[in-house]
């Protein structure tokens, strides 16, 4: 199968609607071939066309992600230095820890 390159992948819909403007405007004693190199003509207008909005599409959706993080920039607020961040351990588990251990001993103790 043969790779297909950019210029050559047409879509069919713009290849059709081409064709229909071509022979819409069609003049009596065109030929076949003159309408045929209209159509062709028009379709690369359609493709350049398409080409032009989603570049134009492009540009927007970039100037609008740039607002969007100068926006975050501006309302997040910078840190002048770092937070040090101090962990404070519940005593609930270590005397746990410590009982279960004095049980375990005491077990041994009294029953060994």
């Amino acid at each position: 199968m043969p790779k297909q390159s950019k210029s050559q992948s047409v879509s069919q819909k713009s290849l059709d609607e081409a064709s229909k403007i071509a022979h819409g405007i069609q003049k009596p004693g065109q030929s076949k071939e003159q309408t045929k190199i209209i159509a062709q003509g028009i379709q690369k207008g359609i493709e350049f066309y398409k080409k032009q909005q989603n570049t134009k599409n492009r540009e927007l959706d970039k100037k609008r992600k740039q607002a969007l993080k100068q926006q975050t920039r501006e309302t997040t607020p910078t840190l002048q230095a770092p937070q040090t961040i101090q962990y404070k351990q519940h005593w609930l588990p270590w005397f746990l820890l410590a009982l279960s251990w004095i049980g375990i001993g005491a077990y041994f103790i009294l029953y060994t």
